[in-house]
């Protein structure tokens, strides 16, 4: 990788352990290297952890896609799995078109690492990592809380607020036949976002609801927008394979708001130095996250 595309080892490793473990797990393995990163090269390790899922969700999410059949779990998987490798270099595309290395000597520069951050013997680095992750999950636990927490507060403002006193509600129930239960953030979603659904080859039909799945993906997270693709894909709301094939591959990334808030707490607890330019790389890292699960949506849209 920095040969072919003039990465450095730190980015390389991170890219690579994005695909299989999480955002801020896979810091971990380049903590050393964290405090002096260049900004480039922060965009990238951040971009790479919103465009890529961590392994261990993934089972879940093929349990909300394929149900009880062996089959369809196998065929989720599959579809999961290669958009988590495809994402990873797509991550890496966009994090260095959004912001280019400029300093050629963060590429093959060699970095000498204190002994005393990585312990001085096995028991002393068994306890420096147990440290770094109880640090690492208290950090992100508690953004995570007070981001779905801020979204929720706005959603239900929305809907029993501006919809009730407009009596926007009652007329979108009916103009949706019931597909949405009044002027709520997913409505707002779903309009804002069907273009997009539609660029990347899903029908007509079907872009409002996948708009709304890319909407609930970015404002919430992909947990919860998995449950909602599974829920539609249970009762038919979708009118074709092709719109929850590029479903599946677009929305399989953690670029989302509450991500910001993770990344910031967890990998700034790992490397405090580097807080401000975490916060100032926030929402690019989650625009050129996005990018990139929209790009393998729309690769796989060509090819269904």
């Amino acid at each position: 990788m920095v040969k072919t595309m003039k990465l450095s080892g730190a980015e390389s490793m991170s890219a690579a352990a994005n695909v299989f473990i999480g955002q801020t797990e896979a810091p971990l393995l380049v903590k050393p290297y964290l405090e002096k990163m260049s900004k480039s090269e922060m965009l990238c390790l951040m971009t790479g952890g919103m465009a890529t899922v961590a392994g261990g969700v993934l089972a879940a999410y093929v349990g909300f896609l394929g149900g009880d059949d062996p089959v369809q779990q196998q065929m989720y998987a599959t579809h999961l799995l290669t958009a988590s490798i495809m994402n990873a270099p797509a991550g890496i595309a966009m994090a260095k078109i959004s912001f280019p290395e400029t300093q050629e000597h963060n590429v093959n520069r060699a970095l000498t690492i204190s002994k005393d951050k990585i312990g001085s013997n096995v028991l002393d680095a068994l306890t420096l990592g147990i440290l770094d992750g109880l640090k690492l999950a208290v950090n992100v636990g508690a953004m995570l809380l007070a981001f779905i927490a801020m979204i929720a507060l706005i959603n239900f403002m929305i809907l029993k607020g501006v919809g009730s006193w407009t009596g926007l509600n009652d007329y979108i129930i009916e103009a949706t036949s019931g597909k949405y239960e009044g002027f709520s953030l997913q409505f707002i979603l779903g309009l804002i976002f069907s273009p997009i659904a539609w660029l990347m080859g899903v029908p007509s039909v079907d872009m409002t609801l996948i708009g709304q799945l890319l909407g609930e993906k970015i404002i919430l997270n992909e947990f919860y927008a998995y449950v909602s693709l599974g829920q539609m894909k249970a009762v038919e709301a979708l009118s074709s394979q092709k719109s929850i094939i590029i479903a599946t591959y677009a929305l399989c990334g953690f670029a989302n708001f509450s991500s910001i808030g993770i990344q910031i707490g967890g990998i700034s607890s790992l490397a405090p130095g580097q807080r401000t330019n975490l916060s100032s790389l926030g929402l690019r890292a989650l625009l050129a996250g996005t990018l990139a699960c929209l790009l393998t949506g729309t690769i796989a849209g060509v090819i269904v």
